[in-house]
């Protein structure tokens, strides 16, 4: 499975990135403004601050939702570096920008997806990426994990070769259960990531480990 960070903050990705663990990037302007970036110019030159600092994708979102302004925007954003991803929304005019992007060979990832049925819009667009939001349907009281489930199968089915990229990721067992079920790639906060390395066994086997080589100084 990859793992992705889901941020805009520059510290955070190069701390998940000098862990050796990190194969990209995802963020959209909610993202940017979190950590005072805005307008335009700042915005574009962040994502490629970011490209700059990871070897891996890097999604980088659109806001229009009409299909030229779509690929405007995301024939701009492509432009920018090689590792950038154009991230566009499951709408009408967002499938056929997906398709023309597939066309160009300009990479995409299809965000706020929470069907079935969008996923496999998706795939057949030409998506490199589909983005489930599993955190948001668990919000609903919607079995978030069930999704990917559902999207692997009918992938794996018809051979389509988009990646399952769980987004919305809440929790380090979210991680883990995706990986269970086979998603490509999971995007989550840097918190998330390194709740990984965490458990009581490890914490109290290191501390008497320490103790006992106080013994032999």
């Amino acid at each position: 499975m990859k793992f992705f960070i889901d941020t805009a903050d520059l510290a955070q990705i190069r701390e998940a990135q000098d862990m050796g663990v990190l194969d990209g990037v995802t963020t959209n302007p909610s993202l940017m403004a979190k950590v005072g970036i805005s307008g335009e110019a700042a915005v574009l030159k962040h994502y490629v601050d970011i490209c700059n600092i990871v070897t891996g994708d890097v999604s980088a979102e659109v806001i229009s939702t009409d299909f030229d302004g779509i690929v405007k925007e995301g024939e701009r954003l492509a432009a920018l570096h090689k590792q950038i991803v154009v991230k566009v929304p499951m709408i009408k005019d967002g499938v056929k920008a997906l398709k023309y992007f597939s066309s160009k060979g300009i990479r995409t990832n299809c965000t706020l997806v929470f069907s079935a049925g969008q996923a496999l819009l998706a795939a057949k667009a030409g998506a490199t990426y589909v983005s489930p939001f599993i955190g948001r349907l668990d919000d609903v009281s919607t079995d978030g994990l069930a999704l990917i489930e559902e999207i692997r199968l009918i992938y794996d089915n018809y051979g389509f070769t988009t990646q399952i990229l769980a987004a919305s990721i809440r929790h380090p067992m979210h991680i883990i259960d995706c990986a269970k079920i086979g998603a490509d790639v999971a995007t989550c906060p840097l918190s998330a990531i390194t709740a990984l390395l965490r458990h009581p066994l490890t914490d109290n086997g290191l501390k008497q480990f320490l103790e006992d080589a106080k013994k032999f100084q």
